[in-house]
């Protein structure tokens, strides 16, 4: 019996020695767990971001390009400070700064790195990179902002900022991480997908006082970022240099587009910032100033200010009428004031004349005409039956929704329905005389400057458009843009009809905006004096030229400034005369336009 004792013991040895080696076997050549947790104690993923995309006029001109800074970034397992205050000094930040942002790091992860300082510029980048040295934990994070070398174009370009817990949530694609950047407004907002970019990692090894030792594993598990598509915007820098400087001072918008493919070649709000503001560290300082500046800059007046259309209207009336059958070249009303006012002008007029004299009588009775054609013999649902059949009619002219443009926060304006006047004077409980001031583009009837482009547009080409769209090719290619911009739309007006009506416009100018002519380019465009119960009324003209061979198609609002022959047409005619021949040479109109005594 003792003598079978050293052979069970051995046995036992034997067996714990053999589970032992193969738990061993299991740990180091099966299981690479171990391996792996050992390994993320020394390996450090870096996300490397990649360019964002560059943004050109449509000659080739830079409108955005990027500009390298740096975020010092933390691991606060490893960071280490001795001297609190020379810490502070050296990096120009406050204690309280360093230990609100330190804390927060360590809350979200204590060996995951996580922003210290942020959007630091590279002269203290150079400044500051011979102390990281001496604080473990610490690296620097290369990213890059957005620069503006020409100023211009803001509210069309837009702005990128830090990405918001919110977008974060709605972010199913899972790119973005707290503390990306993104397209917030704009071209920047719109095509966000193809600005970005591909991010890209590396791995690098660390030793444990966090200083670089190398990639790991000779890059093997290293991707290579890749840089956004870079986009061809549809602006002309020129035009819309020379539009924000005759807009300078003023409240209001300049929409231009290239009729015949929806281009749009200049979009200035006024007044508007040096989109330089919104970049890098002063992002958060300068957006606020911004946003309190009661002129309000950062609104983006031409896709999102609303304003009665006015007598520029008066043009979609008249095609309107043609289409339905109503009016006629020869159709004639006399100007009677008493059904509401108007300036001096011959009486009776036909179609043309109305045009050409925006004449207010005129359209009071051909709308009349319109709506009230006795389908019922109840009055009121005959005016009811008649609005919403005019309604269809306007809507095809691109107006009462967004026209769709590849930008952010467009409105749509509102041409009322029969809808509207129930709930505001009851079912049954209006009739024509409720409505009559939407005859001449008055009333709940409300626009956008782009609308009102566009409309110029439609009038040029007799009867149809194509979105107005701000890029002209992506990555070099333009059947890359979308397709919505490369359909055209009609508006369900027969082509002939246009005849007549741009004879009549090109006379209005000199009927009614006589400053706006130019010396061997022929103008076709109509007036307009918006109503704004604030103050004094919103001065308007829309235009396109030459009449002949549209090349440009123009809505101007000057807010505040009256009569549209004047502050209006005249930086209109400016704006076409400087597409069209590059140069101006009308400088007293140009003066004039510049000192803005319109009133």
């Amino acid at each position: 019996m003792n003598e079978q004792r050293p052979i069970t013991i051995i046995i036992i040895i034997i067996i714990i020695g053999a589970v032992l080696l193969t738990k061993l076997f299991l740990i180091q050549v099966v299981d690479d767990s171990f391996l792996k947790k050992a390994e993320s104690n020394a390996i450090q993923r870096v996300v490397d971001h990649p360019y964002r995309g560059l943004v050109y006029d449509r000659t080739g001109k830079i409108l955005v390009y990027n500009y390298p800074i740096f975020d010092l970034m933390v691991i606060p397992r490893e960071f280490q400070v001795g001297d609190t205050t020379r810490f502070c000094e050296i990096f120009k930040i406050s204690k309280e700064y360093l230990v609100e942002t330190y804390t927060a790091a360590k809350k979200y992860s204590s060996v995951k790195p996580s922003p210290l300082i942020k959007q630091i510029s590279t002269t203290d980048f150079a400044r500051i990179q011979d102390f990281l040295i001496d604080y473990p934990g610490l690296f620097v994070m290369t990213r890059s902002v957005r620069s503006y070398p020409q100023q211009s174009a803001a509210n069309a370009l837009g702005y990128i900022g830090e990405i918001s817990s919110n977008q974060l949530e709605k972010d199913s694609s899972k790119y973005y991480k707290q503390g990306d950047y993104v397209g917030l407004s704009g071209i920047e907002g719109y095509y966000e997908n193809e600005l970005r970019g591909v991010k890209g990692v590396k791995y690098k090894l660390v030793n444990v006082r966090g200083v670089d030792k190398g990639s790991f594993k000779d890059g093997e598990f290293d991707t290579a970022s890749v840089a956004g598509k870079n986009l061809v915007s549809t602006i002309d820098l020129e035009l819309q240099q020379y539009g924000e400087m005759l807009m300078a001072g003023k409240r209001g918008s300049v929409v231009a587009i290239e009729p015949k493919t929806g281009e749009v070649l200049a979009m200035i709000s006024a007044p508007t910032y040096d989109p330089n503001l919104l970049t890098g560290a002063l992002f958060g300082n300068n957006y606020m100033e911004l946003n309190r500046d009661e002129s309000k800059p950062l609104f983006n007046r031409p896709i999102m200010a609303m304003y009665p259309p006015g007598s520029i209207f008066k043009i979609v009336q008249s095609l309107v009428g043609l289409q339905m059958g109503v009016l006629t070249p020869n159709t004639t009303y006399s100007c009677n004031r008493s059904l509401v006012a108007c300036h001096n002008h011959p009486s009776p007029v036909n179609l043309f004349g109305a045009i050409r004299n925006s004449c207010n009588p005129y359209y009071h009775q051909a709308y009349r005409a319109m709506i009230n054609r006795e389908v019922s013999s109840n009055t009121f649902k005959d005016t009811e039956l008649g609005l919403n059949t005019w309604r269809e009619s306007v809507l095809k002219f691109g107006l009462g929704s967004p026209l769709g443009i590849d930008m952010k926060n467009e409105k749509g304006g509102s041409i009322p329905s029969s809808v509207l006047y129930d709930k505001k004077y009851g079912e049954g409980r209006w009739k024509y005389s409720t409505i009559y001031s939407l005859s001449i583009g008055q009333g709940e009837m409300l626009v956008t400057p782009l609308q009102m482009a566009n409309l110029a547009a439609i009038f040029a080409n007799k009867g149809y458009y194509y979105p107005p769209h701000m890029i002209k090719a992506i990555d070099g290619d333009p059947n890359k843009i979308p397709e919505e911009f490369r359909t055209r739309k009609d508006v369900g007006v027969d082509a002939h009809h246009f005849d007549m009506i741009q004879d009549a416009m090109a006379e209005a100018i000199y009927g009614t905006a006589a400053r706006a002519a130019i010396p061997d380019i022929t103008i076709a465009g109509k007036t307009g004096t918006a109503q704004n119960p604030q103050g004094e009324d919103h001065s308007v003209f829309i235009a396109f030229a030459p009449k002949e061979n549209p090349q440009i198609a123009i809505a101007v609002y000057v807010e505040n400034a009256g009569w549209g022959g004047r502050a209006a047409a005249s930086t209109a005619s400016l704006m076409i005369e400087k597409y069209i021949r590059r140069e101006v040479k009308r400088l007293a109109l140009e003066e004039y336009v510049l000192v803005g005594k319109f009133m």
